[in-house]
């Protein structure tokens, strides 16, 4: 709980600041010294990835995979072992640095990139593009522009996961972050141009039961 107390203080302290990105870097410049800790850095793959994988394994020869808010890579490595040929980005130069020398053997292609200002080369370029709890970090009036550039990586015929806390249109959404998505945000997607494959709302299955969005979206 303090390390998500202190990660609240970073954001509030940013977004007055008219900077509602600059709190990643500040909070893994923090992890980086010693001085707190990430609260989503788990070490490991996202569970929630790992049983999508395993219900719907997917073709992955030749295929691209781009991860948004690589963080320290965990995910990103993931998809590389499952045989995507792999980027990840973040805009925090911290994270793509420890990444790095976590994994100084790395198939995987890590950027620091701005989601809001994507490289041109990206656009439409993936296979896979993979959307782990970045929407909900980031304050309302900046979602929906989110979801639009994270939509325009999806290559025809790709696919995107996404995976985020969910609450109900009548829920407040609380003190962030993370700020929990609506269904109606998340299709935004699909006004931006994807179809809705399939769409899970559920509750982790142990304490404290945080309820969940998996959605995953295709380009025709």
């Amino acid at each position: 709980m303090p390390d998500r107390i202190r990660t609240r203080e970073l954001a509030a302290e940013f977004i007055r600041r008219g900077d509602p990105l600059g709190w990643f870097e500040a909070l893994y410049q923090e992890a980086e010294r010693g001085d707190g800790a990430v609260p989503w850095a788990d070490q490991e793959p996202n569970p929630r990835l790992i049983e999508f994988w395993k219900a719907h394994p997917l073709e992955t020869s030749g295929k691209r995979a781009l991860v948004i808010g690589s963080g320290f890579g965990d995910d990103a490595e993931q998809l590389a072992a499952w045989g995507f040929k792999t980027t990840g980005f973040d805009i925090s130069k911290t994270a793509i640095e420890a990444t790095r020398e976590r994994y100084p053997e790395t198939r995987v292609e890590y950027v620091v990139a701005d989601l809001f200002q994507p490289p041109a080369g990206w656009l439409r370029a993936f296979d896979f593009v993979l959307e782990i709890y970045t929407i909900q970090a980031l304050p309302a009036n900046l979602r929906p522009g989110a979801i639009e550039k994270i939509a325009q990586f999806v290559a025809p015929g790709g696919l995107l996961l996404v995976i985020a806390r969910g609450r109900a249109e009548d829920e407040p959404e609380g003190q962030g972050p993370p700020w929990p998505v609506t269904r109606e945000e998340l299709d935004g997607f699909r006004r931006a141009g994807l179809e809705e494959e399939s769409f899970e709302d559920y509750a982790e299955p142990e304490p404290p039961w945080v309820r969940r969005f998996r959605a995953l979206y295709r380009r025709s």
